[in-house]
């Protein structure tokens, strides 16, 4: 069997926000399939972005698949705006909500695909139960809230173990890492089990976007 190509998913935090309707259209001309939506409320992380009105408007300018990444407290609470403005899939942290298995439901409820961030420190077995609802895992490699953070050495493990714990239940269940992912260790994350790269300053810093993303995935192969 072939192997599977990585999909880079490019954080729009990095993007120039001037022209997001224009770098949207980019991507999507360069090949991109997918664009992560870094949503931060100043509560659970410290900064803040943007919420369901502006994807509502982003979603109006392409047709890549959101890959809305909340960390906001108390996600339970948005999931019908985030949905309604078109998310693809919806991923909340494991430490922002005290009944997460009753978030996960209510999104796949919706149709939109689920997901469960995890911290960097926290631990793969709090989420153990839930994998086989889940479209994806997210091992966060740096501390969120901010963009052009250092990779967290002992995330690789972590990304080994998840990879082991998802293949043992024979789930279908992606991987996705977010937080300083470049050209230098891209490699070696793929080799550990991730599917999925979330790269920021590492890809928008270095177009135009068709060769950076050419390169990410030649990169990831081996090639």
């Amino acid at each position: 069997m072939a192997a599977k190509e990585t999909i880079i998913s490019p954080s729009l935090l990095s993007c120039d926000f001037s022209r997001l309707a224009d770098e949207l259209k980019a991507l999507e001309e360069a090949g991109l399939k997918w664009a992560h939506l870094d949503v931060m409320d100043g509560k659970f992380v410290p900064n803040i972005t943007f919420g369901p009105p502006v994807i509502k408007s982003m979603r109006k300018e392409c047709n890549l698949f959101f890959d809305c990444h909340l960390m906001i407290e108390q996600p339970e609470r948005y999931i019908d705006e985030f949905c309604d403005a078109g998310a693809d899939l919806l991923c909340i942290h494991a430490e922002s909500t005290v009944h997460l298995e009753r978030a996960v439901a209510a999104i796949a409820e919706r149709g939109v695909k689920p997901a469960i961030a995890l911290n960097p420190a926290t631990p793969l077995e709090s989420i153990k139960y839930l994998i086989p609802q889940l479209h994806m895992v997210l091992i966060m490699s740096v501390n969120p809230g901010f963009g052009g953070q250092k990779y967290i050495p002992f995330c690789t493990q972590k990304v080994r173990d998840l990879r082991a714990m998802i293949d043992e239940m024979g789930a279908d269940t992606l991987i996705q890492l977010d937080g300083g992912v470049t050209m230098e260790n891209c490699r070696e994350l793929v080799e550990a089990g991730a599917d999925v790269l979330v790269s920021g300053s590492a890809f928008f810093k270095y177009p135009p976007y068709a060769e950076r993303h050419k390169l990410f995935l030649e990169t990831c192969a081996g090639k």
